[in-house]
């Protein structure tokens, strides 16, 4: 049997995992919806939701991973019967993998064009009507988003092609180093402009009023979701690291790890964001036109702002490639298990796989626009993104706790066997009742 690679060290491993969770959703999603719901409220309550929810959940994924030393698509095989329905599960995994990739990496190139556009000084100059006309031409430009998404898929495909120690390990870990200066840079920046204190108690002071006027349950449901989702959680993105790492630590304490970094970005995120908008006098919009429409205009009234703003889309750019490089590796593992090709053999066919699976949300902006799935305004990527946030990664949590409580699944003391060998924090055993029949039912409650 053929040697299973390992990562080089811990910090790899850290960097690699908060990689994978740290996206675009910390980014954009977390500080717009901690405006809506109520400021530091809504942010108290997503740290108790990290805790209660993320870090078990984290802490179940690594475990089958570090157990079973298979990519996601075979990581229930070592750990039960032939024939078991829980291996289901792990081509439930894979396609949540692909079908996430097949909107992010399109995604992921919007923000490296941004960079590229920023850098060159596309936005000197023009007014808040022509800097919404660059997101539209963009939008409506097939060869512009697919020549990105492309350069996206070949630069992912092409670090994972790399040994896992020369490849992936090494560029994510240069690549979240250089996010979190960055970050660090830009929030200081931002938070030492004049008007930014409205800002930042926007952002972070408990807004009662507002948790009444929205509802306590909507806030809760929301901060609930948002803790869930940036974690990445379900559908073995973090099962994959977890079978590259040795038995030196114990799992939970790596889990909170993964999950104060990721907590540390979205956190920053909103440093960086709502001073700015306080500033400046500018709505602090929701998702896409924040970042796309409302920053560059921000940039665009900043002293160096070509700057910032480079900075700012260079710091996004990595953001969407950490994850764009740890997924594409979830995807190369799984492949190479159960197809029995080399590494390299599998990034290539992958990435082509990749691009034409991209495809059609690349032309759902423009040419194929007409077709409306839900609302007015939603394309093509809206059912990806729910069939990936709302259904994929809630179920694939729900399995992952159920495998690891019931006697059914792999069991309770099996999983505790697993995630406390090693050094560190170790998972309660007292926990059991609370992890066992409390959690499925949040998770239920969720989806």
């Amino acid at each position: 049997m053929e040697q299973r690679e390992r990562l080089g060290s811990r910090l790899g491993f850290i960097l690699l995992s908060a990689g994978c969770a740290i996206g675009m959703g910390n980014v954009w999603k977390f500080p717009y919806l901690a405006g809506q719901n109520g400021g530091g409220f809504f942010v108290l309550v997503y740290l108790l939701f990290v805790a209660i929810l993320g870090i078990p959940v984290m802490t179940m994924e690594f475990a089958v991973g570090r157990a079973s030393q298979k990519s996601p698509v075979h990581m229930h095989h070592p750990l039960t019967k032939k024939g078991s329905p829980w291996r289901i599960h792990g081509w439930a995994a894979y396609l949540g993998v692909v079908v996430l990739m097949m909107f992010y990496a399109v995604v992921a190139g919007w923000m490296l064009n941004y960079f590229v556009k920023t850098a060159t000084g596309t936005f000197v100059g023009l007014d808040a009507d022509q800097v919404a006309g660059v997101f539209g031409a963009m939008m409506g430009s097939p060869a512009e988003l697919i020549g990105y998404m492309a350069i996206v898929v070949v630069l992912g495909f092409g670090i994972c092609s790399f040994s896992l120690q020369k490849g992936v390990e090494r560029v994510t870990k240069w690549m979240m180093l250089a996010l979190l200066a960055i970050m660090v840079v830009l929030a200081i920046n931002s938070m030492f402009l004049p008007g930014g204190n409205e800002g930042l108690s926007f952002y972070l002071k408990p807004n009662m009023d507002r948790v009444r006027e929205i509802g306590l349950g909507t806030v809760i449901v929301n901060a609930m979701n948002q803790s869930f989702f940036s974690l990445s959680l379900g559908i073995g993105s973090m099962a994959i690291f977890g079978s590259y790492i040795n038995k030196d630590r114990a799992l939970m304490g790596e889990s909170v790890n993964v999950a104060i970094l990721d907590t540390f970005v979205a956190l920053t995120a909103g440093l960086i964001i709502f001073p700015a908008c306080f500033a400046y006098g500018v709505e602090p919009g929701a998702g896409p036109s924040l970042v796309f429409i409302t920053l560059p205009n921000i940039f665009n009234n900043m002293a160096l702002g070509r700057l910032w703003g480079s900075l700012f889309f260079l710091f996004m750019t990595f953001a969407a490639l950490t994850t764009v490089v740890a997924v594409f590796e979830a995807i190369v593992a799984c492949t190479c298990d159960a197809t029995g090709w080399s590494r390299k053999k599998a990034c290539l066919i992958c990435g082509i796989a990749m691009t034409f699976l991209c495809l059609p949300c690349a032309l759902g902006f423009n040419v194929w626009s007409g077709f409306v799935p839900f609302a007015e305004g939603t394309a093509i990527m809206d059912i990806e993104d729910l069939l990936v946030s709302y259904i994929l990664l809630p179920l694939g949590s729900l399995v992952f706790v159920l495998f690891c409580t019931s006697r059914y699944g792999w069991g309770w003391d099996n999983f505790i066997a697993e995630a406390n060998e090693g050094k560190g924090l170790k998972f309660p055993k007292w926990l059991r009742f609370y992890v066992a029949y409390i959690l499925p039912v949040i998770v239920i409650v969720l989806f």
